[in-house]
């Protein structure tokens, strides 16, 4: 036991007396390397002391360079300053030496001319005492005070300015009248040999060909009912005579006689002729009239290079296609007026858009005259100024039958190209004018009437054909009704012969079976 005590007593003492020589051992160790970085750090602090003194060097270095250049800039920036004012100073020294010397100029020329004021004072005051004496001659002489003899000088002045003035201006007026008239010539002259158009007065009927004769029985129909309902709904007058293979269509209205024509070439290559279809092929009839009449006023914009229209007035244009001014065609004739304005615009250097529009626009009314009370003018201008147009163009429009004082140059030149226009041999031919004024007043008078729905003057005015509302005028009435309108257009209304009143009453159901 105590071998075994003492045994653990030397293992304790020897492994402290290990652990003391390992601590010693490490101790050393340590110091030697804290000794070592010590050492290091000594080393990287002088090595930043160097640096940083070799930078402090160089800093110090480039801030004289700086501070040298900044120097020698300024000085030579002073010394070019110095230089500049230098000169300057030698403009303004030179400057100054010529003021100098112009003083001294004016100088003397103001003492020259003080002694030439003092010289012509003198010549003056002579003057004026020569005159005085002279003039004390004078009125001596002719009995006349000095104002008595300048009005006298001014009378005679006068009234022979006024003789030579006169006489002048009449040898100018006769030399203008002579070129004007000559000149006026040659633009006309000449617009009208640019201007080249069909002169043809159009004719009241319209020939229908067929393609054999078997075709008019088809046409009148049973009891003629076929030629009857075409009739009424169109408002024309179908004649039917020896004439091989063709029906002749007569009506004073184009539009209606075109309609009827229509109507009757789509039944004859169609074949099935009876009411039901004629109703039909009369409705389509009309919608192509429509789209003519569309087509017709595109073409005349385009034929007149006249743009910006409001498309109200281009369906206006279109109808007239189917207007007649004493047989001349109305589209054709306004056309043909944009032209004649434009070319005489250019010839006499006048604004030729304005003036080919207004040409184009000037019988604008006609296009609904039958349908509006007023003349064609008042229509016409009222439609120019509800669709925007220049009151450039609103002027020619009013002035171009002389309703208004024509107050500029286009107006003037719409004035010209419209009596040219009508003036051309065949153009209009003026008893077609009155006879077609007679049959829209016919239906106008008939058309008046209460209970009145159609009516189509027929026959060349001697019957006027008359459609009644059903609902408002009865049978009983009819009679009566017949003879009021004839009563009123014996009144009202001058013609040769007589004119059958026709009244027509027609009931009718219509149901579709669906």
């Amino acid at each position: 036991m105590q071998y075994l005590i003492g045994a653990i007593i030397g293992l304790i003492l020897g492994a402290l007396g290990g652990a003391l020589i390992g601590w010693n051992r490490r101790k050393a160790i340590a110091e030697q390397e804290i000794g070592s970085a010590e050492d290091e750090a000594k080393r990287i602090l002088n090595e930043a002391y160097k640096n940083a003194e070799s930078k402090k060097r160089e800093a110090l270095l480039e801030a004289k360079e700086e501070i040298l250049r900044a120097r020698n800039e300024h000085e030579k920036e002073v010394k070019d300053r110095r230089a500049e004012l230098q000169r300057q100073e030698h403009r303004l020294q030179q400057k100054e030496e010529n003021l100098d010397r112009k003083t001294e100029n004016i100088e003397k020329k103001e003492e020259q001319l003080a002694a030439r004021l003092a010289r012509l004072e003198e010549t003056q005051a002579e003057i004026e005492e020569i005159k005085r004496s002279q003039t004390e001659v004078l009125e001596r002489l002719s009995g006349f005070t000095v104002e008595e003899a300048k009005a006298y000088l001014l009378k005679q002045l006068e009234d022979d300015i006024t003789h030579e003035s006169a006489v002048k201006i009449k040898e100018i007026e006769a030399r203008c009248k002579d070129e004007a008239d000559t000149r006026a010539r040659e633009i006309i002259s000449l617009a009208i040999q640019r201007c080249a158009a069909d002169h043809v007065a159009e004719a009241t009927v319209s020939v229908v060909p067929l393609p054999n004769d078997e075709m008019k029985g088809r046409i009148i129909g049973r009891e003629g009912r076929n030629i009857r309902t075409l009739e009424t709904l169109t408002g024309v007058d179908l004649i039917i005579d020896d004439t091989p293979e063709a029906i002749t269509v007569s009506c004073f209205d184009p539009v209606r006689r075109e309609i009827a024509r229509l109507a009757l070439e789509k039944l004859i290559l169609d074949g099935r002729i009876h009411p039901a279809r004629i109703e039909e092929m009369v409705e389509k009839a009309k919608r192509d009239v429509d789209a003519v009449i569309k087509s017709e006023g595109e073409r005349a914009i385009f034929e007149t290079n006249v743009h910006g229209l409001h498309p109200e007035l281009v369906k206006l244009l279109g109808r007239m296609r189917y207007r007649t001014s004493y047989g001349q065609n109305v589209l054709n004739h306004s056309i043909e007026v944009s032209h004649v304005a434009g070319l005489l615009a250019a010839e006499i250097g006048a604004n030729v858009a304005e003036a080919k529009r207004a040409g184009l626009l000037h019988d604008l009314g006609k296009s609904i005259d039958h349908e509006v009370e007023g003349s064609h003018v008042q229509i016409g201008v009222e439609l120019a100024r509800k669709y925007r147009e220049s009151e450039g163009v609103i002027h020619a429009i009013q002035a171009h039958h002389n309703d208004v004082e024509p107050k500029t140059v286009v107006a003037c030149l719409v004035q010209a190209a419209d009596a040219i226009s009508a003036a051309r041999p065949g153009a209009r031919r003026e008893n077609l004018e009155n006879y077609i004024k007679r049959l829209e007043m016919l239906e106008e008078i008939t058309s008046s009437f209460n209970g009145v729905e159609k009516s189509f003057a027929i026959q060349a005015g001697r019957e006027v054909r008359i459609m009644v509302k059903p609902e408002v005028i009865s049978e009983d009435q009819m009679t009566l009704l017949a003879r009021e309108i004839a009563k009123k257009i014996e009144t009202e209304l001058e013609y040769p012969g007589q004119i059958k009143v026709h009244l027509l009453r027609e009931t009718k159901a219509i149901e579709y079976a669906k």
